[in-house]
């Protein structure tokens, strides 16, 4: 037994459960579990079936969110809620997101083959489109539940092959303008717990298996845009080009300096040309840019910084600057005594004492809005994810898991 008389959740029936999630939803480049597509419904297919197992009969909310209850003897007390994410970018790897959901089915699986119920209901909530990797708004289950979804500002969205996000959502019988309404099921929340990889370096570097997460990092989400003019690329002398591409390029190193000035992370991980043909100057240029740091009045001046820049770039090229926001995030701290206990579990597991912040988004950033959350990290094995290298150690992940089932074995007794 575990904590506070809780049965103890099995590290290696956990780990099984995720092989066998990697072998039915996985190929040579990785994990494809893309939200909304074949993948992604048959690792939900295998979830269920693990649910049913034990008497649990999943449950979707208006958002597409899978829940899967088991009840406790205290039906009035708020339930402890577990879980994470089965979605995955393409050719992901195999443990993002998925650890967590299947370690928090490890508690229910625990609780169920004891006999004895936990002391308040426990949940199981697998988030839908968590990775936002199909129309680049991150989160959607998640933010639908806390109550921060605005259904309006998703409406245009469409995904590379041109297909709009309410009939993709729809196929899987999800109506967008109804997605708010799962946050009716917030009051039934008293505390989330969320286990998942680092996706960084720093605990592998530290040679330490787990840490509690202090919080998430504010995200600024923008597309800007470049527009000067097409012309040949053989007749237009230099001095006279409005090259839209070059302002892009020269914004993104820019943009790159600030972020290393703000000790923060800036990516920007899409250009797109137009006309994006060799022999033509580009007219017009698309710039993703994604900003993140832990403090929001660095965030702040990281943002202010890299438009201010990238106007400067454009106009001394003679090009129009412009654009807006895509999406953001402020910074998420999370429930300090939550947090102190998981340092407290990860140090008995033999983790580190002290907490790292999450330069990640994770669901739990959107639910610690609303009830005390905390997190667990494991430690990735050279700091790699969203790629088919992403991998823990067996010995990493068992740590993990076993703090995991100790934090949520504290917090369901009280």
């Amino acid at each position: 037994m575990s904590p506070e008389g809780a049965p103890a959740v099995d590290p290696g029936s956990v780990i099984a459960g995720l092989r066998d999630l990697a072998s039915r939803t996985g190929d040579e480049r990785g994990a494809q579990r893309l939200c909304w597509g074949p993948g992604w419904r048959a690792a939900r297919e295998l979830l269920g079936e693990r649910l049913t197992a034990i008497a649990i009969e999943p449950e979707l909310d208006e958002a597409g969110n899978l829940w899967g209850r088991l009840p406790g003897s205290d039906r009035d007390a708020p339930a402890l809620a577990v879980g994470s994410h089965l979605d995955s970018v393409p050719d992901g790897g195999w443990l993002d997101g998925a650890l967590g959901v299947f370690a928090g089915l490890g508690i229910l699986e625990a609780w169920a083959r004891s006999g004895t119920p936990p002391p308040r209901d426990i949940v199981l909530i697998d988030f839908a489109d968590e990775e936002g990797a199909r129309f680049g708004r991150s989160l959607f289950g998640s933010s639908a539940l806390a109550g921060t979804l605005d259904p309006a500002e998703l409406a245009s969205l469409r995904d590379h092959d041109g297909n709009p996000i309410g009939d993709v959502l729809a196929a899987d019988g999800v109506d967008l303008a109804r997605a708010p309404e799962a946050g009716r099921r917030i009051g039934s929340i008293g505390a989330y717990l969320e286990l998942h990889i680092e996706q960084g370096p720093v605990l592998a570097g530290e040679e330490v298996s787990c840490a509690a997460v202090s919080g998430c990092a504010g995200v600024e989400r923008h597309l800007l845009t470049f527009s000067g003019q097409t012309s040949h690329s053989g007749t237009t002398p230099m001095d006279a080009r409005r090259d839209a591409g070059l302002a892009a390029v020269e914004s993104a190193l820019e943009i790159e300096r600030i972020a290393v000035r703000h000790g923060g992370v800036g990516t920007t991980g899409r250009i797109e040309l137009s006309p994006g043909v060799v022999t033509a100057v580009a007219g017009r240029a698309e710039l993703s840019v994604d900003l993140r740091h832990p403090e929001a009045e660095h965030l702040a001046d990281m943002l202010s910084e890299a438009l201010a820049a990238a106007a400067s770039v454009a106009d001394a090229r003679r090009c129009v600057f412009g654009g807006g926001p895509v999406w953001r995030i402020a910074p998420i701290p999370f429930d300090r005594d939550l947090v102190d206990g998981a340092a407290g579990s990860c140090a008995a597991a033999g983790g580190r004492a002290a907490p790292i912040a999450s330069g990640a988004l994770h669901d739990a950033a959107e639910i610690a809005r609303r009830v005390p959350t905390a997190m667990i990290f494991c430690a990735s094995r050279d700091g790699i994810s969203h790629a088919k290298e992403e991998d823990s150690s067996e010995a990493d992940l068992t740590a993990a898991i076993e703090a995991f089932g100790a934090l949520a074995a504290v917090a369901v007794a009280g």
